[in-house]
């Protein structure tokens, strides 16, 4: 369950330590869209691109957030074109690009594309950019993108503290704002040193659409809780929402989780023919706007007890999200105490079920 409570909680809303380093003006609140990578892996082209953009206004996704449409691995042909530029795969993406970014802003959405601070991308099926960050970076601003998933295959063994800034410098140089997403993986705890290079960091590998797997991201994602504000966010990486590995109440974990965790709400479904269950929950406008909400404080788990846990973080406005969660097979009940989640004792508040959304004190 994830709900909203209204109370008299101090909290610092305009620490200067919660600049954008990254000075590119974006990720004040975490970034919504959807990625390819989850359902389709390598088998994507320029009309699953297209027909996702369409779907995600058609359905009103899009006027709930879901900016970016992110394109994933193997867009590129294998080999660089004379000039070292990369080229867009002919047989996949036979209009470019640029005509697809063109096409992906009509809609009033942004494109994101995908590349490797390595030799070649996790696929193998095409370059990365190691070495060619600066021409790489310069091609996508060319092309109009909007956002940068940046992965961390085939790299030669360098520390990718002296990798992906590279990258970064590149990207700024463009002059064209592009969301940064550091695919690092946690290896190198990038939350200690993500900030000032990207917008995000992965957490944690790559997330699979099974409850242990999902948990397990959510945990890790949860010992760098104090690293995340505006302009920089943990990445436990993307949803794995109605791709039909967990039940309706997983997902609904899932969702809860990464809302109240700050993490980027990327759906890794099949847009163009969601279920009515899946949209009810990446579509609840309430937990949305626990995971939008302006202050950027990330919750962390405040009780556990046996196979039960609470969650919490602060909002703006003097209010608290909690989540609470069973990780066990049988019901049970849990109290969350005001102690735990940081309201003084004998304080009165407004309590609000964001799934049923009901007041319910």
């Amino acid at each position: 369950m994830l709900i909203g409570v209204t109370c008299s909680i101090s909290y610092d809303d305009e620490s200067s330590s919660r600049r954008n380093l990254l000075a590119n003006g974006l990720a004040s609140t975490p970034p919504m869209g959807w990625n390819s990578w989850n359902h389709f892996d390598c088998m994507i082209d320029e009309k699953i691109i297209k027909e996702t953009a369409d779907a995600l206004v058609s359905t009103g996704l899009a006027n709930l957030g879901y900016k970016y449409v992110n394109i994933d691995d193997c867009w590129a042909e294998m080999s660089r074109d004379d000039k070292g530029a990369l080229v867009p795969k002919n047989s996949t993406f036979p209009s470019g690009i640029k005509a697809l970014a063109d096409y992906v802003h009509s809609k009033g959405l942004k494109l994101g594309i995908y590349s490797d601070a390595g030799f070649y991308t996790c696929s193998k099926k095409m370059p990365g950019s190691l070495g060619h960050e600066e021409q790489d970076a310069k091609t996508f601003a060319s092309w109009g993108i909007d956002y940068l998933k940046y992965d961390n295959c085939n790299n030669g063994g360098v520390r990718p503290t002296l990798r992906y800034p590279v990258m970064t410098e590149a990207l700024m140089k463009t002059g064209r704002p592009i969301f940064f997403s550091l695919c690092e993986w946690g290896d190198m705890h990038p939350a200690l040193w993500g900030y000032t290079v990207g917008n995000s960091w992965r957490t944690a590998n790559d997330i699979s659409d099974t409850w242990d797997s999902m948990v397990s991201r959510a945990d890790q994602n949860e010992v760098y809780a104090d690293f995340a504000r505006p302009g920089g966010w943990n990445d436990p990486d993307m949803l794995e929402v109605g791709n039909g590995g967990m039940t309706k109440d997983e997902y609904i974990v899932h969702f809860s989780i990464w809302a109240i965790s700050k993490a980027p709400l990327l759906i890794g479904c099949d847009v163009r023919n969601i279920t009515k269950d899946t949209m009810k929950i990446i579509a609840n406008k309430e937990v949305i706007a626990v995971n939008q909400d302006k202050l950027g404080v990330q919750a962390k788990k405040v009780r556990m007890e046996g196979d039960w846990e609470v969650w919490a973080g602060p909002l703006s406005h003097y209010r608290v999200a909690v989540v609470v969660l069973n990780r066990g097979s049988w019901p049970t009940s849990i109290t969350a105490h005001w102690d735990d989640i940081g309201i003084a004792p004998h304080t009165s508040v407004i309590a609000r079920d964001l799934w049923e959304q009901i007041t319910v004190l």
